[in-house]
């Protein structure tokens, strides 16, 4: 078949026979990895001016308010736009598919797709025309500050985030439901075996039952481990989803009265409290959400690429749970550095519980690997590289994070561009991205109804140019962190000049390595089946792999 066929009908993609289920699954997949190319020329255009005027970007892109404007949706897109779009779509398919029941609800998962996706681009807009640049960190009072901002831009900013929480709110119902619905499997569980085994307390009754002797207390518990997962995952979800939401109101509220001729006086709201209830939520989103859905992928990962049944698994829905609480505890130590923050709060919560995650984050990297290593020999397939390189992506931001949860270091590092790049970089495009990478190639075969991927060797390159790039970009720019360069800072002169050039080239092969994988997917699925996906699907089944059940056998008179 000559290229330009393979470019239109794909290799032996055919949407006509996707159902539902596979449909809207693809449908979030296409728009995370759309956001995922912006948020990707963004970071680099932020690069490339921290060089210095020489850089060959237009003058724009060098103004205060267009870089800052840049730097407050960055994260918006890359986090909310491309992850949690990706993470959605996996668990809207997984679910069904480990349950062994259908989805709730497909209109709802379009409307989670949509509204997301509109969210996104009405806060990326908000900071594009009218350069909205509070900072992504939107400490108050400056995201209500008119005399900076226009009313509009905030205006516009704030329905956007609004709308993407709604939509969260949205994936959080229909997985819920979807879990406790009792049919199939479990059409003879009860709400409450349901909901001890979605917190992994048989996990726990089961160690502490084999430590004093007794019989296991769930030989069979009612929901797998990466059902639990996913199920604790989104409880963090749901608390991340209010806070940000109850933020973004408390914005429009003031927002409103100054577009009314009213002025509110910003001292109304304590500061302080505002930033620590703004942090507890937001990290939700890195602490409890983002590690305890990867430790579950890693878990569900392993089982499916070595046929075997998870290390320690009794343990690993016991961390779980442990995880659950730790995260809803270690939000201060984005607040070390405040001098108003109380002590014993820094003490505890900064330091202390935050050193948990150390514990189980480590705790999920050894099960896996340890039940990776007793299948071997393995087959280095791309879905069993992606989960090593996700693995080695987290083993080098966790422990950088955890260095600066310290009140002496975190004085000395936590503004600077080490905890930008050498930690949370590092764990979303290294070790979040390529955990999801390896989930896209095992899934890709249901999901698609084993198309064949057009290039194996552009697979490979997309690999090594995004491990390569991915640690490279954090390493370099974790460097000029430890040199004294603060983050939501504008340098145009180039100080940092070596360095950060460095970063520009290896977050180039970030960049180039997207576009590898996104030509790859094109040719694999054509545009006309690119098109095909957001086409209504023939067949409205919100299931995959679920065989009927039989009919009843019927007597004859």
């Amino acid at each position: 078949m000559s290229f330009v066929k393979t470019l239109v009908n794909g290799t032996d993609f055919d949407h006509t026979k996707l159902n539902a289920l596979q449909k809207v699954t693809l449908r979030a997949v296409v728009m995370s990895f759309l956001f995922y190319g912006l948020v990707a020329v963004e970071g680099m255009i932020m690069r490339m001016v921290q060089t210095g005027p020489s850089a060959p970007v237009p003058k724009m892109f060098f103004e205060p308010d267009h870089y800052f404007s840049i730097m407050t949706v960055h994260p918006i897109v890359g986090i909310f736009g491309s992850t949690y779009q990706l993470v959605f779509a996996a668990f809207m398919f997984l679910v069904p598919y480990l349950t062994k029941k259908p989805l709730y609800s497909i209109k709802l998962a379009n409307f989670v797709w949509l509204a997301i996706t509109i969210g996104t681009a009405l806060a990326w807009i908000a900071g594009f025309i009218w350069q909205y640049a509070p900072l992504y960190t939107l400490y108050w009072p400056l995201p209500a500050d008119t005399e900076q901002f226009k009313i509009v831009g905030g205006f516009v900013f704030v329905i956007g985030v609004a709308l993407i929480m709604i939509g969260t709110m949205g994936f959080i119902y229909n997985i819920y439901a979807t879990i406790f619905a009792r049919v199939g499997v479990h059409k003879n569980k009860t709400t409450k075996e349901l909901l001890i085994s979605g917190f992994g307390i048989d996990g726990l009754m089961n160690l502490i039952h084999k430590l004093t002797g007794k019989p296991p207390y769930s030989k069979e518990p009612a929901l797998s481990l990466p059902v639990v997962a996913i199920f604790r995952g989104t409880v963090d979800t749901f608390l991340d989803a209010i806070v940000i939401l109850s933020a973004g109101i408390l914005v429009l509220v003031y927002l409103v009265a100054e577009a009314s001729g009213f002025t509110w006086d910003v001292h109304a709201v304590d500061a302080l409290l505002y930033k620590n209830w703004f942090w507890w939520g937001l990290d939700l989103v890195a602490d409890g959400l983002v590690l305890i859905y990867v430790a579950g992928s890693w878990y569900l990962l392993a089982t499916i690429i070595t046929g075997q049944k998870l290390f320690m698994e009794n343990v690993a829905r016991a961390a779980l749970l442990l995880e659950l609480f730790v995260s809803w505890m270690v939000w201060s130590h984005h607040l070390l550095a405040d001098q108003p923050q109380p002590e014993m709060m820094k003490l505890v919560s900064g330091e202390m519980v935050t050193a948990f995650e150390l514990l189980t984050q480590g705790l999920a990297l050894f099960i896996t690997l340890v039940t990776l290593w007793k299948a071997r020999p393995l087959k280095m397939t791309p879905a069993l590289a992606y989960l090593l390189g996700g693995l080695v992506g987290f083993g080098l931001a966790v422990p950088a994070g955890i260095i600066q949860a310290d009140m002496g270091l975190n004085r000395v590092l936590h503004n600077t561009q080490w905890i930008s790049f050498a930690h949370f970089h590092i764990a979303l495009i290294v070790g979040l991205y390529m955990t999801l990478y390896s989930a896209l190639y095992v899934l890709w075969p249901l999901v698609t109804n084993n198309t064949t991927l057009f290039s194996k060797k552009l697979t490979w390159a997309h690999f090594w140019l995004y491990l390569i790039g991915g640690i490279g970009m954090g390493a370099l720019g974790g460097m000029a962190g430890l040199d004294g360069m603060l983050r939501r800072h504008l340098y145009v002169n180039g100080e940092f000049n070596t360095l950060m050039v460095g970063a520009a080239i290896f977050g180039s092969m970030v960049l180039i390595a997207w576009f590898i994988f996104l030509f790859n997917i094109v040719m694999s699925v054509g545009l006309k089946g690119l098109v095909g996906i957001f086409l209504p699907a023939r067949d409205s089944t919100a299931s995959y792999g679920i065989e009927p059940e039989p009919e009843p056998a019927t007597v004859k008179a």
